[in-house]
C-alpha cells in the first residue's frame, strides 16, 4: 500500500460495512452477501493549494468547518502527508464534470500541491508526486488519460494547477496524454465545442473550457477560439485518449 511504499506513517482503514437499516427507512430483510469488493478510484485530480505554506493548507484541509479535504498533500520540500483513506470519498473535486461523469469525488484521489499558483512547482514536490502517481497507477490500474487537473473538471471556477505545472513531464511518465507536432488536421467541420466535449470538458461555458484546455496543454491563460494548430492538437489528444 501507499503508506508502506512511501513511508506515510500509520494507515487508516475503511470502516466496516454497516447494517442496511441505517441507510433506509423502507421495510426490508437483510441477507448479507460475500460477493462484493471495495470501490477503487479511477481518476487522480491534481490541485494547487493557493497557500504559501503546507501548514496553512493542512489547517484548511483538516478543519471540520471548511468541509474540504484531499487524500494527499505534498509540501514544497517533497514531504508527503496522508489525510484521507484512499478508498474513502475526500471532498476535493466539488461540483465537477469530465466525460459524462459528474461525481468526481466518488471516483478519484485528490492530491494537493503546496503552491500558491503564482510560482513554479518545486522540484522536490514533483519528484514525490511522480513516485506517488506511479504507485497509484500501478495499484489501481488508472488509465493514463485519467490524470487531470482541478481546472479541467471545473473550468471557469477553478484554475489549478496553474499554467506553471509540468503536465508534459507527467505525461512522458504515463500520467496524462500529450501530443507533439506535427498534427493531422481534425475532421472538417469539427467545432471547438465538439472537440472539447469529445475530449471530456464541460462545454456549457465554452470560454471556460477553452481556457482550461489552453492552461493544461499550452501553458497560457487565454479563452479565445482555437487556432487551426490548436484544434489539430486537441484532435490528436482525443486520439491518444482513445488509444490508452
Amino acid at each position: 500500500m501507499a503508506c508502506a511504499l512511501l513511508t506515510l506513517g500509520a494507515c487508516t482503514t475503511v470502516p466496516p460495512r454497516g447494517a442496511l437499516p441505517q441507510y433506509t427507512t423502507l421495510p426490508l430483510t437483510e441477507r448479507a452477501s460475500v460477493n462484493f469488493g471495495q470501490r477503487r478510484p479511477n481518476y487522480v485530480i491534481l490541485h494547487h493549494t493557493s497557500d504559501d505554506t503546507a501548514e496553512e493548507s493542512l489547517h484548511t484541509l483538516t478543519d471540520p468547518v471548511r468541509e474540504v479535504s484531499s487524500h494527499y498533500l505534498i509540501g514544497r520540500d517533497g514531504k508527503l502527508y496522508y489525510l484521507v483513506d484512499e478508498l474513502a470519498r475526500a471532498w476535493h473535486a466539488g461540483e465537477a464534470y469530465w466525460g459524462g461523469l459528474s461525481d468526481l469525488n466518488s471516483a478519484s484521489i485528490g492530491i494537493e500541491l503546496d503552491n500558491n499558483g503564482r510560482e513554479p512547482f518545486a522540484e522536490p514536490m514533483i519528484e514525490t508526486l511522480l513516485r506517488l502517481l506511479d504507485d497509484l497507477k500501478t495499484r489501481y490500474k488508472i488509465p493514463a488519460a485519467n490524470f487531470l487537473g482541478h481546472g479541467d473538471i471545473i473550468p471557469g471556477r477553478k484554475v489549478d494547477p496553474s499554467r506553471f505545472f509540468p503536465w508534459k513531464r507527467l505525461a512522458t511518465r504515463g500520467f496524462g496524454v500529450w501530443c507533439e507536432p506535427p498534427f493531422a488536421p481534425p475532421p472538417a467541420g469539427a467545432s471547438d465545442a465538439f472537440l472539447l466535449a469529445a475530449f471530456g470538458y464541460d462545454v456549457s461555458n465554452l470560454k471556460a473550457a477553452l481556457a482550461g484546455f489552453k492552461r493544461h496543454f499550452l501553458g497560457v491563460d487565454n479563452d479565445s477560439a482555437l487556432a487551426n494548430g490548436e484544434r489539430a492538437l486537441l484532435h490528436c489528444l482525443i486520439q491518444r485518449k482513445m488509444e490508452r
